[in-house]
């Protein structure tokens, strides 16, 4: 609790949020605990789980609201809208702008294991 999460945000256990590899930061996306077919949806805000099997980790509030202590089949559904980031510090003004090469389009993820994080 209170530590600096990848986009330099301080992480609250009590916030709705989740952290992912690649997902851009901002995003909001809708997780289902395939068990119990209870829904949350979280913003991302940080990097990881560098775990293997597992392919997102959520907050203490999120596990909660799905039901999950520990580690949890999940569905990962992207929610419609743009990602919009919170940062704690300005963004630097690049002095050149490279074009993305990849972008990635989240519908629907594989059932995936999953674990919160105090």
């Amino acid at each position: 609790h209170n530590r600096l999460t990848a986009n330099g945000e301080r992480y609250n256990m009590n916030a709705l949020t989740a952290a992912h590899r690649t997902l851009p930061f901002g995003m909001m996306v809708l997780v289902k605990n395939t068990a119990t077919g209870k829904t949350v949806t979280v913003r991302i805000n940080d990097r990881g789980p560098y775990v293997k099997g597992r392919v997102i980790d959520l907050s203490r509030a999120a596990a909660q609201e799905l039901g999950i202590s520990g580690i949890q089949r999940v569905v990962l559904y992207k929610q419609p809208g743009k990602a919009t980031p919170r940062r704690t510090k300005p963004k630097p003004t690049p002095v050149q702008q490279h074009p993305r090469t990849a972008t990635q389009k989240v519908t629907k993820a594989k059932t995936s294991r999953v674990k919160f994080s105090n």
